[in-house]
């Protein structure tokens, strides 16, 4: 386990670098600069000081390497260039906690009664609950989030005033949201549960297992979702990475004060410094899931060895 570890810790941070490289080479390479625009008015000496005080007027290789040593020796990510003043970490460190708050609610949800809508579809194929199931996974696929938010707010407070449309703060802020983002993944989950459950049931030792009078809670829980739930468990790593990308839109409607906002408005304001921060966080997040995803293979199946080494 330990070399495993250590293996996987050596890539992540070969990929982590290659990541950062690629999309500091990228930004820096479209044409114009952040500060053309926000400048222009000025005079020209202080237009230059402005390019000074941000390290633009030197070339793009020495930024690199003034980016990557304040990263390595001290964890800094610079500041906005959109809100001077404003640390690029100390943004990340207030708004990715109410983004991550509302997007591991959704991942949750969507887990957890997907993996049971599937096992109830695969084994009641071809009756009514397994056609409701399906029924849900269609619509969950053919409705966009932001249709389905603008559609709770409508019912659950418009309609029914029990829950609030916006605000921030309380448990009760966060049900409409979280609802709106997993009913996707509640769809994509229960389709993979009841594809894999059907395979396994099919297999050679559930029949035995039928016929030594297992008890069906015992084979469901033993032989069923533990040999059924490793590719699900695949699709965790990139979803827990988009919980801070694809909530931009649910954050926008329900009034969230997350991190989306600054992920989307960084891009089109061209902000060199906070998208290469929200890079980092991103790509650390989504790397660390992956290996964490590897992990719990050994541990929901005993039979996969992470160190590679023979039984």
């Amino acid at each position: 386990m330990a070399k495993f570890l250590l293996k996987r810790f050596a890539y992540m941070l070969l990929t982590l670098f290659v990541a950062i490289t690629i999309t500091f080479m990228l930004i820096h390479a479209i044409p114009g600069d952040p500060l053309s625009s926000m400048a222009r008015k000025l005079p020209p000496q202080i237009q230059k000081n402005f390019y000074a005080k941000y390290g633009l007027d030197k070339p793009v290789i020495v930024q690199y390497g003034k980016f990557m040593k304040n990263l390595v020796l001290h964890g800094d990510l610079g500041e906005s260039l959109t809100y001077p003043g404003r640390s690029v970490v100390h943004t990340i460190k207030t708004y990715a906690p109410v983004s991550g708050r509302v997007g591991i609610q959704a991942i949750a949800m969507g887990f957890v009664i997907g993996i049971i809508l599937g096992i109830i579809a695969a084994f009641y194929r071809n009756k009514w609950p397994d056609y409701l199931v399906m029924f849900i996974a269609i619509l969950g696929i053919s409705i966009p989030s932001f249709v389905l938010a603008t559609l709770l707010q409508y019912v659950f407070t418009v309609k029914f005033m029990i829950l609030p449309t916006t605000g921030w703060g309380e448990f009760k802020h966060t049900i409409l949201p979280s609802i709106a983002m997993s009913f996707g993944s509640i769809a994509t989950y229960a389709r993979y549960m009841r594809a894999n459950c059907l395979d396994v049931i099919g297999q050679d030792y559930i029949l035995t297992a039928k016929a030594k009078g297992v008890s069906k809670l015992s084979l469901v829980w033993k032989h069923v979702i533990r040999n059924a739930i490793l590719p699900v468990i695949t699709l965790l790593g990139p979803q827990i990475a988009m919980i801070f990308i694809g909530s931009f839109v649910i954050e926008s409607i329900f009034s969230i004060p997350g991190l989306g906002q600054y992920f989307v408005s960084s891009v089109s304001d061209r902000d060199y410094t906070m998208i290469m921060g929200q890079t980092v966080f991103m790509s650390s997040l989504f790397i660390v899931s992956l290996v964490v995803v590897d992990v719990l293979y050994g541990l929901v199946d005993p039979r996969i060895r992470l160190s590679g080494g023979k039984k």
